[in-house]
């Protein structure tokens, strides 16, 4: 999906041809009031050659370099390389009038190959794929949930993040179970431990107990696969550690 309209992508230009690069500014001005779907682009920079490419990719943010392969000097290929060791480097997008270079452009992690005349469905194509960084800083510095949000029977619930001793994956739903009952959240598993690893552990393919409610691991005398128990400091109730996840009983042996 294109970025949301009230979003900008940056954009720097590296072709030898200056026709080539106004070209590209007219069609990327063009998706600005394009109907099939707008996408506001500017550009932040222009390089004629890979050695200034590669200078404005390091001084400029940009979300986004369209880049030409053939180029005097230091190669786009060469030049892409380059980017790839910056600290924060732009997306890059190759831009040629030669097909044969599309292998080694996507090993270099290239987001699209575009070849000339750039046609503007490709080139809309292409730069939807691309997250603006202003987009990611955002969500980046978006705070944290700190409670859980849930519809029961007509009422909404909101339980607090740190109330929840363990989130355990059950059918369609996850199970969030606090010290005094259980909550249904429809959400996936997968996505709450992305948001809250640092704050949830994971003991079993379908089960992630809270840190700070993890008591340590008690030996069960089954041999089986929950032949390892987490314990709760807040309940009676002992959760199976899988095999796969037997890593975490002895980082916590190592760490007490």
């Amino acid at each position: 999906m294109p970025a949301p309209p009230d979003v900008t992508l940056k954009a720097i230009l590296a072709d030898d041809e200056a026709l080539a690069r106004a070209r590209l500014a007219d069609l990327l001005a063009d998706l600005a009031d394009d109907p099939v779907g707008k996408l506001a682009v500017e550009v932040v920079a222009q390089a004629s050659n890979g050695g200034i490419a590669l200078e404005r990719a390091a001084d400029t943010p940009a979300d986004v370099i369209l880049l030409d392969i053939q180029m005097p000097g230091m190669t786009g290929l060469e030049t892409a390389r380059h980017i790839a060791h910056l600290p924060q480097p732009p997306a890059i997008i190759f831009v040629t009038a030669f097909d044969e270079h599309a292998l080694q452009a996507f090993e270099l992690r290239a987001v699209d190959y575009l070849l000339k005349p750039v046609r503007l469905a490709r080139l809309r194509e292409a730069l939807s794929r691309i997250k603006p960084l202003a987009l990611a800083d955002a969500e980046a510095l978006a705070p944290r949930r700190t409670h859980f949000s849930l519809l029961e029977r007509g009422r909404i619930w909101r339980v607090p993040v740190a109330d929840v001793l363990y989130l355990r994956a059950e059918l369609r739903y996850v199970t969030a179970r606090t010290r005094e009952r259980e909550y249904l959240l429809d959400e996936s598993l997968v996505k709450l431990e992305e948001e809250f690893g640092d704050e949830f552990l994971r003991i079993h393919r379908n089960c992630l107990i809270a840190r700070r409610h993890l008591a340590g691991f008690q030996r069960h005398a089954d041999e089986g696969e929950g032949h390892w128990l987490a314990v709760l400091k807040e309940s009676p109730e002992r959760l199976p550690v899988s095999r796969r996840q037997m890593h975490v009983v002895r980082e916590f042996v190592k760490s007490a």
